[in-house]
């Protein structure tokens, strides 16, 4: 199981960045209702962050009235969602950053991260809604030189694994669109 675990998810892409991070002891097993509750609510968070990521690609070419009042309203929204995540949770209230990888499978974490014990609750809060965690309960698979340690996710579910999934690819898109802009 750890091996498979850990291949599996060094097999697969895989974010690597700092976050807004922390996490918390946690009883080993989790109970079936707090896995099914921490399911529905990571769902919504991805949906939302998702959502909010969402960036359509603009046509310059289209000075139409609509178009320019679609960008206008568009402008207007992401600043009210900037507004509200700023009073929600205030920049100083959120955890440190902290340097992970992570994928649908699992994380690799800093010592920082990591509780005595064999499962935690990391909680990831995103720059696009720093409000909603992700809430996903670990279990310690493998301890790394440094203290930091390989977790594998425990009950994901296939809805949220997927969209875990997806957002790791977003994430690499623009990395690469970055790295190309910058060098090119």
């Amino acid at each position: 199981m750890i091996a498979t675990a850990w291949n599996e998810f060094e097999q697969r892409l895989a974010c690597e960045d700092s976050w807004h991070a922390d996490s918390q002891p946690l009883a080993w097993p989790v109970p079936d209702t707090l896995s099914q509750r921490l399911a529905e609510r990571n769902a919504a968070a991805l949906a939302s962050v998702a959502a909010l990521e969402e960036r359509r690609a603009e046509n310059v070419d289209d000075d139409s009235p609509v178009m320019q009042e679609l960008l206008r309203l568009d402008a207007k929204l992401n600043a009210l969602i900037d507004m509200i995540n700023r009073v929600a949770l205030p920049a100083d209230a959120l955890p440190p950053r902290q340097p992970l990888r992570f994928n649908a499978i699992g994380a690799v974490l800093p010592a920082a991260l990591v509780p005595v014990g064999e499962a935690l609750l990391l909680r990831l809060r995103f720059d696009a809604c720093p409000g909603v965690p992700l809430e996903i309960p670990a279990r310690v698979e493998r301890r790394l030189d440094g203290g930091g340690a390989f977790v594998a996710f425990h009950a994901l579910g296939d809805g949220v694994a997927a969209s875990l999934e997806r957002f790791v690819f977003r994430h690499h898109r623009r990395k690469v669109a970055g790295a190309r802009q910058v060098n090119g």
